[in-house]
């Protein structure tokens, strides 16, 4: 195993927040690049993509949104970005799987919100079911999803902390 693998597979909570705090930026950095395709049309709207509006595995996987092409293929791409350190270092543990699975949960939850406070069409003001309806489930002021995201992501990151 090189260095860097090696690093990489001492566990602790130095090296989770480490990580945390990156996946954190790069969300930030993401929001903004939706910003420029999407606009003021949030979930790729006005996007020339297929849509697919309404089926009930939709309302069971995607919190009743549309799925789109531009998604589809979005979501893809950033599982395989989290999921590619395994390949590259050949670290096909329970641990890396487990990280990079809560990395992408947090990544979209904090992407997703990230996108309403910078997006000059919406900010804090707006982001509220009657001005978001593609977020269909709203529970404390947020869309459910960023609890069932964040949620999860904190629960991994503490299993695999916990001593």
């Amino acid at each position: 195993m090189n260095e860097v693998a090696k690093a990489s597979a001492v566990p602790g909570w130095p090296r989770t927040l480490a990580y945390i705090a990156w996946v954190l930026l790069m969300a930030c950095f993401f929001a903004e690049v939706e910003i420029q395709i999407e606009g003021a049309s949030g979930w790729a709207a006005k996007l020339p993509t297929w849509r697919i509006e309404s089926h009930w595995l939709l309302d069971i996987f995607w919190g009743g949104r549309p799925m789109t092409g531009y998604h589809a293929w979005v979501f893809s791409f950033m599982a395989l970005a989290f999921f590619a350190p395994l390949v590259f270092f050949a670290q096909y543990t329970w641990r890396a799987a487990a990280q990079a699975l809560a990395g992408v949960m947090l990544f979209w939850m904090v992407e997703d919100l990230a996108w309403f406070i910078f997006n000059p069409a919406f900010g804090w003001s707006r982001f509220a079911p009657e001005h978001v309806p593609w977020h269909k489930h709203w529970l404390l002021g947020v869309p459910a999803d960023y609890w069932i995201g964040v949620g999860g992501a904190a629960l991994i990151f503490w299993l695999m902390n916990r001593k």
